[in-house]
């Protein structure tokens, strides 16, 4: 009855209009926000049935729109990879809208509430048409909506001047890849003479030009999708939005980076090795540096976002061995690793969006991120406790959840490059496999640290000790993704097929149609094994449980090495966890420590502290702009505001300019002929 683009255009419409009913409303009543939720999940749905449809019938659809603009359509298609990337976008914009019923109602936050609620359907509504985009015109316009929309989220609490500061810096770099992106589109139309999407032939550009449309992808969309070091807007944005707004960045708005180099490069002809290998290097650096960042973090959600990094680099490894699969004219190459790059898209959508509505969660009922004042949360918040631990377990990649596929994928992608045949790669290939390892074993001990600081022990902080429990709003979004997580690890082999169709449908893909993911991965197996791994920790768990409740377990304290008085000071901080590993990345993290000075008979109360920035914003951008800032004070001796001398100064420009087109001589001769 319905086309699925129909079911995705009329997702996309419901979506946009969402947050219409809280702005025409009365600012105290709550039916906006009520209206806002149903309208979002109603869009989500159709946007959902529409995605899902298109990977049941194997067909899309598309359709077209004259624009007065020169050169721009309603172009508009719904592919097997525009539909992947649609899945997450409607899902997690949809369980977001449900989870700020209870984290951000309207009776708490009468002055933001219902600008955050429009400003939500007006990204998953940009986000969905970028996608579906087959315009370059159109997909800049949604590229725009969704950039702005995000920056007034970031902004939700513009009162606080580091909110204010995070908001600022997104727009600039948001801006700046932007600018490379209309440079890429005015030079994909310079090749093909339209701005429709349309793979570009061998014969219509040389090397060199295509070199420059790749650098320029890789700028502007490295930049969204928060690449190392292109990710200075990260940090400081997911830690000062609300929380369900870092899921949706996080979650979704970092795959578009994604979405635009897969779907951009894929229209590149004959890509040079060197493509492939830059971005599995790209990748490794941002895997290791995001993780590495992120254990000297002392605030949870500024920790989760440096793990956003990290993922970015994971999938963009995939994404390079792909490129390098299609460059040397390896099929396998080319499955596995877009295949794992693109189930690691939907696994780190998944996971990352259920860890930062988790972090929300303990947020809600603390007021602080400070993982160093928390502590204890497991016995008052059991189950925001149990829901962050499995997305920490996900995220670590371990079995048997789902960020153990998508990484396997790209394990069995890199080993198959190691032998005689993968000579040409092995370089960049052996040094991924082991920092891929690498990456895996730090991301455990970060999150040994940050769940063993903020869920187990006792309280550090008043706050923490009076902890409740979260709205059945909150949990009930969180289960859901927990519960997507635990199928994808427990059944991969029911998202092959959809994977197998995206992997066809990419335009490089070349020959790699014809191949099975099933047929280079033993999907079956890992099916198997991970069924009888949480079989085995469902029997502990339940015999654990029984004895509990049948057997009398007496309450002690802790060893407390002979103090009669154990206190929560006594506890390992997430700092002192860390210092060790931090210690070892001293170069590269650089870490600022303000040691107590006692001195004097009665000296003041002082505190250790301690603090990782980032290198790139705080130590080479920041200072850069300061400088600048520095040069550009000179030039305001020339502003009094007196309308005389602006009248002069563009009478002086204009001189300028006329002695630049026409030589003095010339200009003389039509002076006086006259």
């Amino acid at each position: 009855m319905f086309s699925p683009l129909s079911l995705v255009l009329a997702g996309v419409g419901l979506v946009a209009v969402s947050g219409l009913p809280g702005l025409l409303l009365h600012w105290r009543s709550t039916a906006g926000e009520r209206l806002a939720c149903l309208l979002a999940v109603a869009g989500s749905l159709f946007g959902l049935s529409g995605a899902l449809l298109v990977f049941i019938t194997g067909s899309g659809g598309a359709g077209a729109l004259r624009w007065p603009l020169p050169g721009a359509a309603w172009s508009v298609e719904v592919d097997a990879l525009g539909a992947f990337f649609l899945a997450p976008i409607f899902l997690v914009s949809g369980l977001g809208s449900i989870y700020g019923l209870g984290y951000w109602p309207q009776s708490k936050h009468p002055a933001s509430g219902r600008r955050l609620r429009f400003f939500w359907g007006t990204l998953a509504c940009g986000l969905a048409i970028l996608v579906l985009a087959r315009n370059g015109i159109l997909f800049l316009f949604g590229w725009e909506v969704m950039a702005l929309s995000a920056f007034f989220l970031v902004g939700t609490e513009d009162d606080k001047p580091e909110v204010r500061q995070a908001s600022w810096v997104y727009l600039l770099a948001a801006h700046v890849g932007t600018l490379a992106l209309f440079a890429m589109f005015a030079l994909l139309h310079n090749i093909t003479g339209t701005f429709e999407f349309r793979p570009i032939g061998v014969h219509e550009a040389g090397l060199g030009t295509l070199t420059i449309v790749f650098t320029l992808a890789l700028v502007g969309f490295g930049l969204k999708a928060g690449l190392m070091p292109l990710h200075v807007w990260l940090p400081g944005a997911h830690a000062n939005a609300p929380s369900h707004v870092s899921a949706i960045l996080s979650g979704v708005v970092l795959k578009i980076g994604i979405y635009g180099l897969v779907r951009f490069l894929g229209y590149l002809p004959a890509p040079p090795i060197g493509w492939g290998g830059l971005l599995l290097v790209l990748g490794v650096v941002s895997g290791i540096l995001g993780v590495v960042f992120a254990l000297g973090q002392h605030d949870l959600k500024r920790l989760l976002a440096y793990h956003s990094v990290e993922n970015i680099g994971i999938i963009v490894m995939g994404l390079g061995l792909a490129m390098i699969g299609r460059s040397v004219g390896r099929s396998d190459w080319t499955v596995l690793g877009l295949a794992g790059c693109l189930l690691h898209v939907w696994n780190h959508g998944l996971f990352k969006s259920l860890l930062f509505l988790g972090a929300g969660s303990v947020v809600h009922a603390t007021r602080t991120r400070e993982i160093d004042r928390l502590g204890g949360l497991a016995k008052s918040m059991p189950a925001t406790a149990l829901l962050f631990l499995v997305g920490a377990v996900a995220i670590c990649g371990l079995p048997p959840l789902n960020g153990f596929v998508s990484e396997l994928l790209i394990y069995m992608g890199l080993f198959r490059t190691l032998g005689p045949s993968g000579a040409v790669a092995s370089p960049a290939s052996a040094l991924a496999v082991p920092c891929l390892a690498m990456i895996g074993a730090l991301a455990v001990a970060c999150f040994v640290k940050a769940y063993g600081a903020v869920f187990l022990g006792s309280a550090r902080d008043e706050r923490a000790s009076r902890a409740h429990e979260s709205p059945a709003p909150m949990i009930g979004t969180m289960v859901v993704l927990a519960a997507c997580c635990a199928a994808i690890g427990l059944s991969p082999i029911l998202v092959a097929p959809i994977l197998d169709q995206v992997v066809s449908a990419w335009p490089g893909s070349g020959g790699s149609a014809a191949l099975k993911i099933a047929e280079v991965l033993p999907l079956g197996w890992i099916s198997g094994i991970g069924t009888g791994f949480a079989a085995l920790l469902a029997i502990a768990g339940a015999l654990i449980l029984r004895r509990r409740t049948r057997v009398a377990v007496p309450s002690v304290g802790t060893w407390d090495c002979g103090y009669a008085r154990p206190a929560a000071r006594m506890q390992y901080t997430s700092s002192s966890f860390a210092q060790s590993l931090v210690g070892l990345f001293r170069s590269v993290l650089r870490p600022r420590t303000h040691r107590p000075s006692v001195t004097g008979v009665f000296p003041r109360v002082e505190r250790f502290r301690s603090h990782v920035d980032d290198v790139v914003l705080e130590g080479l951008i920041s200072p850069a702009l300061r400088r600048m800032e520095h040069w550009i004070e000179r030039v305001r001796v020339f502003q009094h505001g007196r309308a005389q001398e602006y009248i002069l100064y563009v009478l002086v420009a204009l001189i300028i300019l006329l002695l630049g087109i026409f030589p003095i001589d010339e200009l003389m001769r039509r002076i006086f002929t006259r």
